[in-house]
């Protein structure tokens, strides 16, 4: 079944590569849209289907047919949700460009699918080695993205800086898995995961490298959303950054626990510098994907706090908020990114304002939007931040009180940029514009139906979660 998950949108590109005398790209929408669906309908059924008592690997497929492949496959608690987002958001992103992309439609739709099938192989292989691949070959599609179909004066340098930033981090954790491969001789997940490597050799691997946008590190990902096309943000916000979380989880306290417990406090202190720094230049920002970027990066310091804390609350609070981002997120550059920059082509927040008085249907959206990012109850966010900040509590309280500061800040970037866009006199630079159409509309509510449903009853998440994560404890 996990092989049908890789295979789907492979075939549908080649189904793409095979369409003729399709000049305005109808029948090449319609194939990518119908491949990611049915790969969402797939990604339901596996979840379906899944085990949620036990924390072992499921769905375990091998194919060892050629001497150099050796590609082993599966899914646990971990690992299964963002498998889900994955398959969630690409159709959600293929829709967000259905009607902006006319130049090499094709190949936009076949980098989309593949970077479907690289990150659904990316959280399902048990193979450090191949994590490493995965990881790695999504930075070139998306880097060709950004360079071909961006929409930002500098997207060539925000390219570069995406690439070169996290590619060459990247080259620590290749020298890392090759040193635990000399250490076990092997790179399989449930072989490491036997295995006992001393305090001080894991110190030296734990340089893993990641792509959590951490301070100093940050100023990479809002080039990077600001001048990469609508589909590209929503999947670099929703599943890309998710791969950082991922790597923490199945990786560096999965089998560098000793490293992990040590380097806690400095993560921590990291985390708390990232969301402090990151909420006061967002405030800042007068371009509203950049602003949506730098909010991520708060977001994403809270994750990290809840993944360090070495307690359940912490780690099962972080995957929660790590999805409910997966979901507001893309939301909101739709909103900014998408429904008003495709009306007005402006971002400066300064030439955009009084929305309502010509989208209320959009603003009412919004608004709820809006809301949610600021972690309100009632939704996803709410219950992954607090579990996150409940769980630091328990180890540090301080870091908690600081990191809760997040919430302040969030609710004041937030709202600020909502009443702004939203309110006052008409702006005299823009001419009167339309509502949401069915297709803006049928995207934003997709994202807002699972974080309110989710956010009301987010057993549905948890329950699964706790087998594997008690399995990350670090006994003190």
């Amino acid at each position: 079944m996990l092989s049908l998950l890789l295979l789907i949108p492979i075939i549908g590109s080649i189904a793409l590569l095979l369409v003729t005398n399709d000049p305005f790209g109808d029948k090449s929408k319609k194939i990518a849209l119908g491949t990611s669906l049915l790969n969402l309908v797939l990604s339901l059924y596996l979840w379906i289907q899944f085990d949620s008592s036990t924390s072992q690997y499921q769905f375990v497929f091998s194919f060892n047919e050629l001497s150099y492949c050796h590609l082993n496959i599966g899914v646990d608690g971990l690992s299964i949700y963002f498998v889900l987002l994955t398959t969630f958001l690409t159709p959600i992103a293929l829709l967000s460009n259905y009607n902006t992309i006319n130049k090499n439609l094709k190949y936009f739709l076949i980098s989309f699918l593949i970077l479907e099938t690289l990150q659904i192989a990316l959280f399902i292989v048990l193979d450090l080695l191949l994590f490493y691949v995965f990881f790695e070959s999504i930075l070139p599609v998306l880097f060709i993205v950004i360079i071909l179909y961006g929409s930002g004066a500098n997207k060539e340098r925000s390219a570069f800086l995406f690439f070169l930033y996290t590619f060459a981090g990247s080259l620590f954790m290749l020298l890392a898995i090759l040193e635990i491969n000399n250490y076990v001789g092997s790179t399989d997940f449930q072989l490491i995961s036997l295995s006992e490597i001393n305090l001080d050799n894991q110190k030296y691997l734990w340089s893993f490298a990641i792509k959590t946008p951490l301070w100093p590190m940050t100023g990479w990902l809002y080039r990077a959303h600001a001048d990469s096309p609508l589909a590209g943000s929503i999947l670099l916000a929703g599943t890309i950054l998710k791969m950082a979380t991922y790597g923490y989880l199945r990786v560096l306290i999965n089998f560098l626990p000793d490293a992990t417990h040590y380097f806690s406090p400095l993560v921590q202190t990291i985390a708390l510098i990232t969301i402090v720094y990151a909420s006061l230049a967002t405030i800042v920002q007068q371009d509203t994907k950049q602003l949506i970027a730098y909010s991520s990066i708060c977001h994403m310091g809270v994750v990290v706090l809840g993944l360090f804390s070495n307690t359940i609350q912490g780690i099962e609070g972080a995957i929660l908020l790590s999805i409910a981002h997966g979901f507001v997120s893309p939301a909101l550059f739709i909103c900014v990114g998408g429904v008003i920059y495709d009306r007005t082509g402006v971002r400066l927040i300064p030439y955009i304002r009084g929305l309502v008085l010509y989208m209320p249907i959009f603003t009412i959206l919004f608004f709820v939007f809006t809301m949610c990012n600021t972690g309100i109850p009632l939704s996803l966010n709410w219950i992954g931040e607090q579990l996150s900040l409940i769980g630091i509590w328990e180890r540090n309280p301080l870091a908690s009180i600081i990191g809760a500061t997040g919430i302040v800040f969030s609710a004041i970037y937030s709202i600020w940029l909502y009443n702004r866009i939203s309110y006052g006199s008409y702006s005299p630079y823009l001419k009167p514009l339309k509502d949401i159409t069915r297709r803006e509309f049928i995207l934003l509510i997709s994202l807002l139906i699972p974080t309110i449903i989710l956010g009301i009853y987010p057993n549905v998440i948890i329950d699964t979660l706790h087998a594997s994560t008690t399995t990350l404890l670090y006994s003190i």
